[in-house]
Protein backbone atom coordinates (compact mmCIF):
# COMPACT_ATOMS: atom_id res chain seq x y z
CA UNK A 1 0.00 0.00 0.00
CA UNK A 2 2.60 2.69 1.17
CA UNK A 3 4.75 1.51 -1.93
CA UNK A 4 2.38 1.77 -4.56
CA UNK A 5 1.10 5.07 -2.72
CA UNK A 6 4.59 6.39 -3.40
CA UNK A 7 4.63 4.87 -6.39
CA UNK A 8 1.53 7.37 -7.64
CA UNK A 9 2.96 10.49 -6.16
CA UNK A 10 5.94 10.15 -8.15
CA UNK A 11 3.86 9.29 -11.36
CA UNK A 12 1.98 12.44 -10.74
CA UNK A 13 5.31 14.49 -10.45
CA UNK A 14 6.24 13.30 -13.34
CA UNK A 15 3.13 14.27 -15.46
CA UNK A 16 2.65 17.44 -14.02
CA UNK A 17 6.41 18.14 -15.01
CA UNK A 18 5.95 17.11 -18.39
CA UNK A 19 2.77 19.25 -18.87
CA UNK A 20 5.06 22.27 -17.98
CA UNK A 21 7.61 21.26 -20.03
CA UNK A 22 5.03 21.30 -22.77
CA UNK A 23 3.18 24.25 -21.90
CA UNK A 24 0.19 22.73 -21.29
CA UNK A 25 -2.42 23.20 -18.31
CA UNK A 26 -1.65 21.15 -15.25
CA UNK A 27 -3.99 18.18 -15.02
CA UNK A 28 -4.66 18.24 -18.84
CA UNK A 29 -3.16 13.87 -18.96
CA UNK A 30 -4.96 11.44 -16.72
CA UNK A 31 -3.63 8.50 -15.33
CA UNK A 32 -5.06 4.89 -16.10
CA UNK A 33 -3.91 2.60 -14.35
CA UNK A 34 -2.89 -0.85 -16.34
CA UNK A 35 -3.95 -3.18 -13.95
CA UNK A 36 -4.06 -6.63 -15.94
CA UNK A 37 -2.78 -9.37 -13.61
CA UNK A 38 -2.85 -8.04 -10.29
CA UNK A 39 -5.60 -8.65 -7.99
CA UNK A 40 -8.19 -7.03 -6.81
CA UNK A 41 -6.80 -6.71 -3.22
CA UNK A 42 -3.75 -4.38 -4.99
CA UNK A 43 -6.58 -2.15 -6.81
CA UNK A 44 -8.07 -1.38 -3.52
CA UNK A 45 -4.44 -0.46 -2.12
CA UNK A 46 -4.08 1.94 -4.94
CA UNK A 47 -7.49 3.31 -4.66
CA UNK A 48 -7.05 4.05 -1.31
CA UNK A 49 -4.13 5.97 -2.69
CA UNK A 50 -6.40 8.50 -5.01
CA UNK A 51 -6.25 5.87 -8.23
CA UNK A 52 -9.71 6.01 -9.44
CA UNK A 53 -9.45 4.67 -13.35
CA UNK A 54 -8.35 1.25 -14.22
CA UNK A 55 -7.67 -0.46 -17.23
CA UNK A 56 -8.05 -4.29 -17.82
CA UNK A 57 -7.01 -6.41 -21.05
CA UNK A 58 -8.19 -9.75 -19.81
CA UNK A 59 -12.64 -10.13 -19.45
CA UNK A 60 -12.62 -13.03 -17.27
CA UNK A 61 -9.84 -11.69 -14.55
CA UNK A 62 -11.35 -7.81 -15.08
CA UNK A 63 -15.23 -8.96 -14.13
CA UNK A 64 -14.19 -10.72 -10.87
CA UNK A 65 -12.09 -7.52 -9.82
CA UNK A 66 -15.23 -5.55 -10.78
CA UNK A 67 -17.02 -7.31 -8.73
CA UNK A 68 -14.82 -7.42 -6.41
CA UNK A 69 -14.51 -3.81 -6.26
CA UNK A 70 -17.99 -2.73 -6.87
CA UNK A 71 -18.51 -1.41 -3.56
CA UNK A 72 -16.28 1.75 -4.48
CA UNK A 73 -16.32 4.68 -7.28
CA UNK A 74 -13.98 3.20 -9.86
CA UNK A 75 -14.09 3.66 -13.66
CA UNK A 76 -13.45 0.65 -15.51
CA UNK A 77 -12.10 0.92 -18.88
CA UNK A 78 -11.59 -2.75 -21.18
CA UNK A 79 -8.59 -1.82 -23.07
CA UNK A 80 -7.84 -5.13 -24.96
CA UNK A 81 -8.55 -6.69 -28.10
CA UNK A 82 -11.97 -7.85 -28.29
CA UNK A 83 -13.62 -10.43 -29.75
CA UNK A 84 -17.03 -10.22 -30.93
CA UNK A 85 -18.29 -13.18 -28.63
CA UNK A 86 -16.93 -10.70 -25.04
CA UNK A 87 -18.86 -8.00 -26.62
CA UNK A 88 -21.71 -8.61 -24.23
CA UNK A 89 -20.50 -8.72 -20.84
CA UNK A 90 -18.32 -5.87 -21.92
CA UNK A 91 -20.80 -3.67 -23.06
CA UNK A 92 -22.77 -4.56 -19.46
CA UNK A 93 -19.37 -4.32 -17.08
CA UNK A 94 -16.87 -1.55 -18.10
CA UNK A 95 -17.94 2.90 -18.76
CA UNK A 96 -15.09 2.94 -21.45
CA UNK A 97 -13.64 0.71 -24.52
CA UNK A 98 -10.33 1.98 -25.65
CA UNK A 99 -9.72 -1.01 -28.11
CA UNK A 100 -13.40 -0.14 -30.85
CA UNK A 101 -11.11 -0.83 -34.14
CA UNK A 102 -14.30 -2.03 -36.46
CA UNK A 103 -17.60 -1.59 -36.99
CA UNK A 104 -18.91 -4.87 -35.77
CA UNK A 105 -17.80 -4.28 -32.92
CA UNK A 106 -18.92 -0.85 -32.37
CA UNK A 107 -22.58 -1.99 -33.17
CA UNK A 108 -22.34 -5.38 -30.74
CA UNK A 109 -21.48 -3.03 -28.18
CA UNK A 110 -24.13 -0.49 -28.96
CA UNK A 111 -26.67 -3.53 -28.92
CA UNK A 112 -25.41 -4.59 -25.89
CA UNK A 113 -25.15 -1.57 -23.72
CA UNK A 114 -27.79 -2.16 -20.92
CA UNK A 115 -30.80 0.61 -21.08
CA UNK A 116 -30.52 1.56 -17.42
CA UNK A 117 -26.38 2.40 -18.10
CA UNK A 118 -25.32 5.86 -19.28
CA UNK A 119 -23.94 5.45 -22.84
CA UNK A 120 -20.82 3.53 -23.24
CA UNK A 121 -17.49 5.86 -24.03
CA UNK A 122 -15.66 4.23 -26.42
CA UNK A 123 -12.25 5.21 -28.48
CA UNK A 124 -11.03 4.47 -31.47
CA UNK A 125 -8.00 2.37 -31.53
CA UNK A 126 -5.89 3.05 -34.70
CA UNK A 127 -2.41 0.97 -35.82
CA UNK A 128 -0.72 4.30 -36.37
CA UNK A 129 2.44 2.47 -37.57
CA UNK A 130 0.58 0.05 -39.95
CA UNK A 131 2.16 -2.88 -38.01
CA UNK A 132 0.53 -6.10 -39.36
CA UNK A 133 0.56 -8.12 -36.14
CA UNK A 134 -1.18 -4.98 -34.24
CA UNK A 135 -4.63 -4.75 -33.42
CA UNK A 136 -6.23 -1.28 -34.73
CA UNK A 137 -7.83 0.38 -38.06
CA UNK A 138 -5.91 1.87 -40.38
CA UNK A 139 -5.08 5.79 -40.32
CA UNK A 140 -7.06 5.96 -43.93
CA UNK A 141 -10.17 4.19 -42.46
CA UNK A 142 -10.54 6.16 -38.58
CA UNK A 143 -13.07 8.63 -40.44
CA UNK A 144 -15.17 6.54 -41.87
CA UNK A 145 -15.31 4.47 -38.39
CA UNK A 146 -15.98 7.78 -36.47
CA UNK A 147 -18.68 8.65 -38.28
CA UNK A 148 -20.36 5.21 -38.26
CA UNK A 149 -19.90 5.00 -34.54
CA UNK A 150 -21.74 8.90 -34.45
CA UNK A 151 -24.76 7.23 -35.37
CA UNK A 152 -24.56 4.58 -32.59
CA UNK A 153 -27.18 5.93 -29.57
CA UNK A 154 -25.53 3.35 -26.97
CA UNK A 155 -22.29 4.56 -27.88
CA UNK A 156 -20.63 7.97 -27.18
CA UNK A 157 -16.48 8.52 -29.56
CA UNK A 158 -14.40 10.01 -26.69
CA UNK A 159 -11.35 9.95 -29.31
CA UNK A 160 -8.42 7.34 -29.89
CA UNK A 161 -6.27 5.44 -28.44
CA UNK A 162 -2.87 4.17 -29.90
CA UNK A 163 0.14 1.82 -28.98
CA UNK A 164 2.90 2.71 -31.75
CA UNK A 165 5.77 0.34 -32.41
CA UNK A 166 8.05 -0.21 -28.97
CA UNK A 167 11.51 1.51 -29.68
CA UNK A 168 13.76 3.69 -27.68
CA UNK A 169 14.19 6.47 -30.46
CA UNK A 170 12.56 9.23 -29.16
CA UNK A 171 12.48 10.78 -32.70
CA UNK A 172 10.41 7.45 -33.96
CA UNK A 173 7.91 7.50 -30.82
CA UNK A 174 7.32 11.49 -31.15
CA UNK A 175 6.40 10.90 -35.21
CA UNK A 176 3.95 8.45 -34.79
CA UNK A 177 2.62 10.56 -31.48
CA UNK A 178 2.42 13.45 -33.96
CA UNK A 179 0.54 11.73 -36.65
CA UNK A 180 -1.87 10.55 -33.59
CA UNK A 181 -2.37 14.07 -32.48
CA UNK A 182 -2.91 15.49 -35.88
CA UNK A 183 -5.69 12.88 -36.07
CA UNK A 184 -7.03 13.28 -33.34
CA UNK A 185 -7.52 17.03 -33.42
CA UNK A 186 -9.17 16.23 -37.09
CA UNK A 187 -11.52 14.16 -35.67
CA UNK A 188 -12.20 17.22 -32.59
CA UNK A 189 -12.92 19.84 -35.28
CA UNK A 190 -15.74 16.98 -36.41
CA UNK A 191 -17.28 16.06 -33.21
CA UNK A 192 -18.12 17.57 -29.74
CA UNK A 193 -17.90 14.69 -27.78
CA UNK A 194 -13.74 14.44 -28.63
CA UNK A 195 -11.61 14.91 -25.71
CA UNK A 196 -9.70 11.97 -25.47
CA UNK A 197 -5.97 10.78 -26.92
CA UNK A 198 -5.16 7.83 -25.07
CA UNK A 199 -1.28 7.31 -25.55
CA UNK A 200 2.05 6.91 -23.91
CA UNK A 201 2.83 4.51 -21.24
CA UNK A 202 5.49 3.81 -18.75
CA UNK A 203 8.45 4.00 -21.23
CA UNK A 204 7.20 7.01 -23.26
CA UNK A 205 4.77 8.40 -21.41
CA UNK A 206 7.18 12.63 -21.60
CA UNK A 207 7.01 11.90 -25.58
CA UNK A 208 3.19 11.67 -25.25
CA UNK A 209 2.34 14.19 -23.32
CA UNK A 210 4.78 16.48 -25.08
CA UNK A 211 3.29 15.55 -28.22
CA UNK A 212 -0.65 16.04 -26.97
CA UNK A 213 -1.66 12.92 -25.06
CA UNK A 214 -4.60 13.75 -22.89
CA UNK A 215 -4.24 9.79 -21.15
CA UNK A 216 -1.29 7.63 -20.36
CA UNK A 217 -2.03 4.28 -19.30
CA UNK A 218 0.13 3.52 -17.32
CA UNK A 219 0.88 -0.54 -15.02
CA UNK A 220 4.34 -1.40 -14.21
CA UNK A 221 5.28 2.22 -12.94
CA UNK A 222 2.11 1.81 -10.52
CA UNK A 223 2.38 -1.47 -9.44
CA UNK A 224 5.83 -2.80 -10.04
CA UNK A 225 7.31 -6.07 -12.17
CA UNK A 226 4.31 -7.59 -13.63
CA UNK A 227 2.90 -10.72 -12.08
CA UNK A 228 2.69 -13.63 -14.18
CA UNK A 229 -1.44 -14.33 -15.15
CA UNK A 230 -2.85 -17.17 -14.36
CA UNK A 231 -4.62 -19.46 -16.60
Amino acid sequence: MIEIKKRLQSLHNTINQAEMQAKRPENSVQLLAVSKTWSAEILRDAAAAGQECFGENYLQEALIKIDALKDLDLQWHFIGPIQSNKTKDIARSFDWVQSVDRLKIAQRLNNQRPSELAALNVCIQVNIDNEKSKAGTSLDEVNTLAQEIMQLDRLVLRGLMVIPTKTDDVSQQSSAFQRAHQLFKSLKTQYATIDTLSMGMTADMNSAIAQGSTMIRVGTGIFGQRHTRST
